[in-house]
């Protein structure tokens, strides 16, 4: 059982940190620099909704060997110190004169040695959250100590789950899983979308969620337009189709899919769509292997939905998943990013109905030795119809 204050057990956290330390060994990094929420979360278990409030930076130094170290605002020592971190530094943050600047480079400074080397995440889907012009000083500060790219060492190490993290992302589906089954309850022909979404909202509260981080979705005659846009006041009508998307949150985990539902009886092209969305995702459990590429599972997807006779649509078809919403790597057809056991992912296929109409299958996995395992409850075969 996990330790008082902390998700998973402490051996979890050193695991994790002892695995970045590999890599940041075989890269020649001697420290590494934490900044965002999801990162921090991942070596600290400082898990907090605090982190909406931009007004302060959050810094945690991973050195070569040894325990992290979080040098962090005053506000957040009593929840760090939960977890199983021992060494917190604080400042009574935010200070417009220096707001943790000093104490981060006197903390880099006595964790690398003059001359080496700081890892920091620079690449895609990774940001700096802190002030550029607060970024600026410390570089100089620290010299002639460098700052390098890190991507790869935490991409590398994070996109591999544990089975205590696996069981929280099932644990995130099944809560899903619950609200979709009572979708029923509060989606029918006459009622506002934004209602619905509200109501959507509230169901996967009422089953379970810490919290929910993202609903979207869409509804229009024989498909919506996207999946994006805010729901508005409009009415849900006979022959629309309507498509719930969620992120809900459980113990700082995600889970992203999504289901669609026929409002009265669907028209063909809608019916034809789901069925080809469904075959696409079949194909795709049953051939996806650890080794193939993310390009490939494009691939697979985009060449079952042209053998169903259906039109993909533009976009990533999938991504992986875990403590953000959506993690590397994309299922485009550049992205070449090996896929590996442990790793979990969303199946997205889309199909364009018409040029202004679509429609979106997701599901959630994790892929095993002998292929994938579902994580949400597969969706129905046939499009469920709201009457």
């Amino acid at each position: 059982m996990p330790e008082a204050g902390l998700i998973f057990p402490r051996d979890e956290f050193r695991g994790r940190v002892n695995r970045l330390q590999s890599h940041m060994q075989a890269a020649q990094i001697d420290a590494l620099l934490l900044t965002t929420p999801a990162d921090v979360f991942y070596v600290t278990d400082f898990l907090t909704r605090f982190w909406e409030s931009p007004a302060r930076p959050w810094f945690v130094v991973v050195p070569a060997t040894g325990d992290p170290v979080a040098v962090i605002p005053a506000i957040g020592a009593e929840l760090m110190g939960r977890g199983w971190i021992s060494d917190i530094r604080t400042w009574d943050a935010p200070d417009p004169v220096d707001d943790g600047v000093t104490l981060l480079a006197d903390t880099i400074a006595e964790l690398v040695p003059s001359g080496g080397t700081i890892g920091l995440p620079m690449g895609l889907e990774t940001h700096l959250r802190m002030p550029v012009q607060d970024f600026t000083r410390l570089t100089a500060l620290i010299v002639p100590r460098r700052i390098a790219d890190a991507t790869a060492i935490v991409q590398r190490t994070r996109e591999i789950k544990s089975e205590g993290e696996i069981a929280k992302i099932r644990a995130a589906c099944a809560i899903a899983d619950r609200a979709f089954a009572r979708v029923p309850e509060f989606a029918q022909a006459g009622r506002p979308l934004n209602h619905v979404f509200r109501d959507f909202q509230i169901t996967l509260l009422q089953e379970g969620a810490d919290w929910v981080s993202y609903v979207a979705g869409g509804a229009g005659q024989g498909g919506y337009g996207d999946v994006i846009s805010p729901a508005t006041s409009a009415p849900l009508c006979d022959g629309d189709i309507l498509m719930l998307d969620t992120g809900a949150v459980r113990e700082g985990y995600f889970c992203d899919f999504d289901r669609n539902y026929a409002i009265g009886a669907p028209d063909d092209a809608a019916r034809r769509a789901h069925a080809a969305l469904y075959a696409a995702t079949d194909v795709a459990l049953n051939t996806l292997r650890p080794g193939m590429t993310a390009a490939d599972l494009h691939r697979i997807l985009t060449d079952a939905l042209r053998a169903e006779g259906a039109t993909p649509g533009g976009g990533r078809l999938g991504h992986g998943l875990g403590i953000t919403l959506t993690e590397w790597p994309s299922l485009t057809a550049k992205d070449t990013t090996v896929l590996r056991e442990g790793m979990v992912l969303t199946l997205e296929p889309g199909v364009q109905i018409t040029p202004d109409k679509i429609m979106v299958h997701e599901e959630n996995i994790v892929l095993r030795a002998e292929g994938p395992e579902l994580l949400s409850a597969r969706a129905p075969q046939e499009l469920p119809q709201l009457d």
